[in-house]
């Protein structure tokens, strides 16, 4: 065989070197900052990229509809990272620039920025030392999938792109009461975040655009745009629902389960965890409590407290808890009936283009082409699900007995009725019981 024909025979070694000292990531990473710098002598530049060691600080995008409340969990998320929150506002407000001063003229006019103004903008800001040095979030951004490819075109491509997510109903409801402090910028709403201070109460703005025939539009215009959106991001997609308090959608962006965490971390219980996951078996309980007592003891949850979901499992979890000192002051049961257990886990699906998640009878697909690509995870068959309420019938009972001041809720309800029964037994003082 010729050898200019003959297949490359790559040693072994040179690609297991590459992934473990991260040359591939290294130079997609170094690729992305040439298209998007551009700069004229490339040698300088790339040895100065690699002397900031910034590869890795936080490049994030959080899409949603409308009063999902994208830009509050944006924000937040801004501020626990310590990085930049980038919006199509904050772009456009950017002083000494003849960019956003032309932008600014086109958005008083038509209320949107031209697609390639708007890019120019991103690029702008993205190639100042903040941005480099701390990374930056995108709220609201892209908003079409023209914008999504010309990015990726340029080489901005985030990490994590969080898609948030709720019925049209609530969404509605929620922008009618919708409330802006122009000082601050911070959002609030009449009914579910209303700030104490009177002060701050009385600088209230109500802002422009939240009618309901005006967030009826915006949806209808949204949905059209997400849909062609979410294929340009398909490895990392993340769909949350928005339909629960913001803290809740924040702790889902930014905490995710703690021995996934430990694992990913590749910390010293990461690798006793990653054999189990691998085999998909159960992590010892032994093994769990050393991850959830090294998060309880840190400095957020000594001063702030914490919540458990699903833990402890069993009466084992809760004595090994009950022996290291983490007592709950609360603990709620969520009963549900069997059925509706069944019909809310067997009817979910998973689009395996876009990970958009919906449920036939709650959240249909919109469209049949999606329908008829629908996934159904295994572990939602009927029998998987009858393998796991008869554990958790079983061990229900006795957990209810251990922790014998336990306030037991209908969770067959909606979740803002739950939620608020719930708030009420955390704000309310614990029942004594009469001797």
């Amino acid at each position: 065989m010729d050898a200019t024909t003959a297949p490359h025979r790559i040693p072994p070694q040179m690609p297991q070197y590459g992934e473990a000292n991260h040359v591939f990531e290294l130079m997609q990473n170094m690729l992305e900052q040439l298209l998007i710098h551009q700069p004229k002598d490339p040698i300088p530049f790339m040895i100065d990229h690699l002397q900031r060691d910034n590869d890795y600080v936080p490049k994030i995008a959080i899409l949603g509809p409308p009063a999902s409340g994208k830009t509050t969990i944006a924000m937040w998320l801004a501020k626990h990272l310590s990085t930049n929150l980038l919006s199509v506002e904050s772009l456009i407000a950017k002083e000494y620039s003849p960019l956003a001063a032309d932008a600014r003229m086109h958005y008083q006019r038509f209320k949107m920025v031209p697609n390639m103004l708007l890019i120019r903008l991103m690029q702008e800001r993205l190639k100042e030392e903040d941005c480099i040095r701390r990374g930056w979030i995108l709220d609201g951004i892209p908003e079409t999938r023209e914008q999504a490819l010309t990015i990726q075109t340029l080489g901005i491509s985030p990490r994590h792109v969080i898609v948030l997510s709720a019925p049209d109903a609530v969404l509605i409801e929620r922008n009618l009461g919708k409330r802006t402090d122009p000082q601050t910028g911070e959002i609030y709403h009449t009914t579910f975040d209303w700030p104490p201070e009177s002060e701050i109460q009385n600088r209230l703005m109500v802002p422009a655009g939240i009618s309901e025939g005006e967030t009826v539009r915006k949806l209808l215009e949204y949905h059209r745009n997400i849909v062609r959106i979410l294929p340009s991001y398909p490895k990392i997609l993340k769909a949350i629902s928005a339909d629960q308090p913001c803290v809740d959608v924040f702790y889902q962006v930014c905490c995710g389960q703690l021995l996934k965490e430990a694992v990913a971390d590749k910390s010293k219980y990461g690798d006793l965890i990653q054999p189990f996951f691998e085999k998909e078996i159960a992590v010892p309980d032994h093994i769990i409590m050393k991850v959830l007592k090294q998060r309880l003891d840190q400095q957020d949850c000594v001063e702030r407290g914490w919540v458990l979901h699903g833990f402890p499992r069993d009466l084992d979890q809760a004595h090994m808890m009950d022996h290291l000192g983490y007592k709950p002051n609360r603990v709620f049961f969520l009963n549900v009936p069997f059925d509706s257990v069944i019909e809310r886990l067997t009817l979910r699906r998973t689009d395996p283009i876009t990970g958009e998640r919906y449920h036939l009878m709650y959240k249909p697909p919109p469209t049949m082409e999606v329908q008829a690509r629908l996934l159904q995870n295994p572990k939602d068959s009927e029998e998987q699900i009858k393998l796991k309420m008869d554990l958790f019938y079983r061990n229900s009972a006795e957990l209810e007995q251990f922790y014998g001041e336990a306030i037991t809720l209908n969770g067959d309800q909606d979740p803002y009725t739950v939620f608020e029964y719930i708030e009420s037994g955390i704000i309310n003082l614990l029942p004594k019981k009469i001797p």
